[in-house]
């Protein structure tokens, strides 16, 4: 697949397309094994071959479970059947022990589900048997997990997990919105968090960390920014920040009410807040650390995204990331421990399912995972692989560099501000050929009722959140293509009449074409917010714009009452590059015609194989604005194909008043170039000797000559 069509698929299939590969539990059954036998000798192979490695311990007991967790959970566990897990757990470890032998552990994580659910006995048997059977390096950081309610009532947990050698503690406070944390299933309050979080700064831990959620559907971004703001003041050294995946969650059937938009915009607001109070990262990195030259995250954490790191998980559905396999322990599907306490009873390493992996899927796994620090080590992966990253993804890396979605710093590979908004669509650019297809084809099914996810979206839609009524500018951007060459300056024949669309990242409309706008903000006017929305949504400029007229049809917006303000624009040579940004997709130049046809007006758009198109019917003018009403249209969002058409009425009234046109083109244009503008655009053809005389009333006459190979000196015209 094309790097332009693996992007625009992981964005439009954006909750599938994030740090987790693969994409379902089923992608990789053709690479399963099966016999026990060769499981275990093609483990211990793996595991002797790899120089270092990290440990996870998985807890599977939550008080009850959230809804929007993914994860092996088991709710309202008593202590017989804790200690009966912890039993097995050891067991597992002991397998393990022989198999890592020797080997040099440097990380380890104990997480969940609640690992602080277990007493403090269980708890010490874990650490102790850790500590006894593995080779934990000097420095490694202990770290491990616990929500804000054992944390204020079980202060005494948390200093014995300090005396076992625990310094690094996450705290899951997700958000401070009653009303959402109501919605999601979990218990919060003031009073709690400051009471959990003065219990963890007692216990003597230093590395505190706290994870926020965002990217609900009932999430307004006051809400999260509030949120942000009372998690700084409670000081914690790093703050995470997860958004909701959705997949396999209670919560799955509101994913197609998110658009990609909503979850950028709020990370947005994250990342200025943050780093404005002293949180550092770099754009598009999850955690955020006040403590310098210090990432955050965990060790075990850490090596896994930056140098691809195997790691063994132990428990229940607890995965394991080898050289060359991926496996999941029993439990990972059907989230029951029967099968998972069977095989440990028997004496067998509890894998549910193990693929032994082509390399390209390691690969795709590995950096799949690296933009959790949203930046790709180079000499980490030439080290992993035997390849340089740029031999492996030659046309990848021209991608994201062109687009500039990342950019080079030293030896590794950072996502930019712009990239940072669009990396759903970045991170599959990396995948394997086979995950690519399936991204496109497994998930095509999650879009056959687009008008469902646009009534969840509507459902969630808050407008007393807007100003009412809300105002918007919406921008009808033209340019002339002569035959040969997108430019002014080229004499040529009259060109073709283009026209800049968007498609649309936001509902309503999302993955629609639309006229580049937007919302105006209320320290802006009507004209400066058309230029910010179209220089933000296409990356072009307008030297001009003209007023078209208001639309204000009560129904032209399903949000509720929104008002345009239209501008038409003659773009030149220096707006030929356009690229999508902010809520657009991608901005495209298409190709337009516009013609009268017994008494109906036809308009068509055309882009290689994307055709848009209207009928409509010109109304009787008044308030000095032409007015047109659509009797058929496809592919337009909004009453965008009504305003094309007033648009370009406008404009060749414009063209036909020379005075009015040189206030509207860019600075200069050569004489053959205007006529291009004249002749296009009315689709007529003109006198030369009355062209030149109209002409020279408002411009004067000098030479320019043009630098270039090829080019000769070209008469230009300024303006008077």
């Amino acid at each position: 697949m094309r790097c332009e069509e693996v992007f625009q698929t992981g964005l439009l299939y954006h909750h599938y397309a994030n740090t987790a590969y693969p994409l379902t539990p089923r992608s990789f059954v053709q690479y399963k094994l099966r016999d026990e036998g060769e499981i275990r000798n093609f483990v211990s192979s793996e595991l002797n071959h790899a120089e270092a490695l990290a440990l996870y311990i998985h807890i599977p007991f939550c008080q009850s479970r959230c809804r929007f967790c993914e994860y092996v959970v088991l709710e309202h566990t008593d202590d017989a059947l804790e200690t009966g897990y912890v039993d097995l757990l050891l067991k597992e470890m002991e397998m393990y022990a022989e198999l890592l032998r020797g080997k040099k552990i440097i990380g380890y994580d104990i997480g969940g589900g609640t690992p602080t659910k277990l007493s403090i006995e269980n708890l010490r048997r874990i650490t102790e048997a850790v500590k006894r059977l593995f080779t934990i390096q000097e420095g490694v950081c202990f770290s491990i997990e616990t929500t804000p309610l054992i944390a204020a009532n079980e202060p005494e947990k948390l200093t014995a997990l300090y005396e076992m050698g625990y310094r690094r503690i996450s705290m899951g406070v997700q958000t401070v919105s009653e009303a959402l944390l109501a919605t999601l299933g979990r218990e919060g309050s003031a009073s709690l968090y400051e009471r959990a979080a003065a219990n963890i700064r007692k216990a003597g831990f230093e590395r505190f960390n706290i994870d926020l959620m965002y990217g609900f559907l009932h999430q307004s971004d006051r809400d999260f920014e509030h949120t942000l703001r009372y998690a700084m003041g409670l000081r914690p050294d790093y703050i995470t920040l997860y958004r909701n995946r959705y997949k396999g969650t209670k919560l799955e059937e509101e994913a197609g009410g998110v658009s990609f938009y909503q979850a950028s915009r709020q990370y947005q607001i994250a990342y200025h807040l943050l780093t404005e109070n002293g949180y550092g990262a770099n754009v598009g990195k999850n955690t955020f650390s006040r403590l310098e030259n210090d990432y955050g995250t965990s060790d075990y954490l850490t090596t896994r995204v930056i140098d691809g790191t195997p790691y063994v998980g132990m428990g229940l559905g607890a995965q394991s990331f080898g050289l060359h396999y991926l496996a999941y322990n029993l439990g990972a599907a059907e989230k029951r421990m029967e099968r998972y306490r069977e095989a440990i009873l028997a004496g067998k390493l509890p894998f549910q399912d193990i693929y032994r992996l082509p390399v390209e899927e390691v690969m795709a796994k590995m950096v799949s995972v690296a933009f959790y620090f949203a930046f790709i080590d180079f000499p980490a992966f030439a080290k992993r692989f035997g390849v340089s990253f740029e031999e492996q993804y030659p046309e990848e890396l021209r991608f994201v560099l062109e687009e500039k979605l990342m950019r080079k710093e030293g030896e590794r590979l950072y996502l930019t501000e712009r990239g940072a908004d669009y990396i759903n669509g970045v991170i599959p650019l990396f995948y394997s050929e086979h995950s690519k297809r399936e991204l496109k084809t497994v998930f095509l099914k999650t879009k056959e009722h687009p008008e469902a996810d646009e009534a969840l979206f509507l459902s969630a839609y808050r407008q007393d959140a807007y100003d009412r009524p809300s105002v918007t500018a919406d921008i009808v951007a033209v340019s002339i293509r002569s035959e040969e060459e997108e430019s002014w300056r080229k004499d040529k024949k009259p060109g073709t009449l283009s026209l800049l669309m968007i498609r649309r990242g936001e509902h309503p409309f999302m993955n629609r074409w639309a006229l580049p706008g937007g919302f105006l903000h209320m320290d802006e006017t009507i004209e400066a917010c058309a230029l910010r929305e179209i220089t933000e949504e296409t990356n072009v400029t307008p030297n001009a714009m003209m007023p078209v007229g208001v639309f204000s049809a009560c129904d032209r917006d399903p949000r509720g009452r929104v008002i345009s303000h239209a501008f038409v624009s003659i773009i030149g040579e220096e707006g030929r590059y356009a690229m999508g940004g902010d809520d657009a997709l991608e901005a495209k130049w298409f190709d337009l015609t516009f013609r009268e046809e017994n008494g109906i007006w036809l308009l068509e758009l055309c882009h290689e194989d994307i055709r848009l198109t209207a009928k409509l019917k010109r109304e009787k003018e008044r308030f000095g604005q032409v007015r047109y009403r659509i009797l058929e249209e496809s592919g337009f969002a909004f009453d965008h194909a009504k305003m094309i058409a007033a648009a370009m009425t406008a404009l060749r009234n414009a063209v036909r008043d020379y005075e009015m046109l040189f206030d509207f083109l860019p600075e200069e244009f050569t004489l053959t170039a205007l006529q291009q503008v004249q002749e296009t655009i009315l689709n007529e053809s003109t006198q030369s000797a009355n062209f030149r005389r109209k002409v020279a009333a408002y411009v004067t006459e000098t030479d320019v000559y043009t630098s270039g190979a090829g080019h000769r000196p070209a008469k230009l015209f300024r303006r008077k």
